[in-house]
This record gives structure tokens, sequence and C-alpha cells, in this order.
């Protein structure tokens, strides 16, 4: 005779937690309402995203400051920057006409 396979697609796991951690996972259930199953999955998954992941948050910043010394840009483009995009800047507009006081 042929056993059915579970159709259960997730496996079961214990955890031995000390009473600060177990204190502290009943505060996050309480606060979030989530089960305390899935403040586990989500734990694990910010730690993986940040443990696993090839570049860390904001590296991308340290890369172009890196990149930035090798440029062929004046040194003060940061400081003039409409003069070296627009040609001089901006142009500055007429003052508006006031409404009469009455």
């Amino acid at each position: 005779m042929a056993t059915k396979k579970s159709k259960r697609a997730r496996e079961q796991v214990v955890v031995y937690l000390d009473a600060r951690d177990r204190t502290l996972l009943e505060q996050m259930a309480g606060k979030t309402g989530l089960a305390r199953t899935e403040l586990f999955r989500r734990g694990l998954r910010r730690l993986a995203l940040e443990t696993l992941a090839e570049h860390r948050p904001g590296s991308s910043l340290g890369y172009l400051i890196a990149t930035a010394a090798d440029d062929d840009f004046p040194a003060d483009v940061a400081a003039r920057h409409d003069y070296y995009l627009y040609g001089g800047g901006y142009r500055r507009r007429r003052p508006r006409k006031r409404a009469r006081p009455r």
C-alpha cells in the first residue's frame, strides 16, 4: 500500500530561548500582532539580507566617492554645478508685479 506524502511545505524547528529572549519575543508578538513563528522568519530573512548580500547598503556611495578622485571635473563642480550644467546658471526672472493695495 502506498503512503501519502505530506503536503506540508514547512519544516518544524525547535528553538531554546532563555528568559530574556522569551520576554523579548512575547513583547514583539504583542506589539506587532504577528505570530512568534513569523517573527523568527522575518528575523532570519533580515539577518540573511545583511549577512549574505553582495553589497552593503550605502556601498554605492563609497564607490562614487572613490571614483570621483579620478575624474576630470573642475574642483569646484559641486559648488558651481549650475554654471557647469547650464552654462552660467539660471537666468533671473523678473520680479512679479504686486497687486495694488486697495
